[in-house]
């Protein structure tokens, strides 16, 4: 998922993605720890989405409250 995809979704459903691909990420670890994953780059990929929606939700969480990394 694009970060400018990211940008366009509301707080509410990025909350709610945040739990499916985490859900998503717990799946694909499962499965490869079992066995082979057929794409193994996809549970890094998964990671990073995770990584994105969460900086956004953060950046989100800021410009409410004023907050800045200064």
């Amino acid at each position: 998922m694009k970060y400018s995809a990211i940008k366009e979704l509301s707080t509410a459903e990025i909350a709610d993605r945040i739990k499916e691909e985490k859900l998503q990420l717990t799946k694909l670890k499962f499965s490869h720890a079992v066995s082979s994953v057929d794409n193994p780059a996809r549970i890094r990929e998964t990671r990073k989405v995770i990584a994105r929606l969460l900086t956004e939700l953060r950046q989100r969480a800021n410009e409410v409250t004023g907050a800045t990394n200064n």
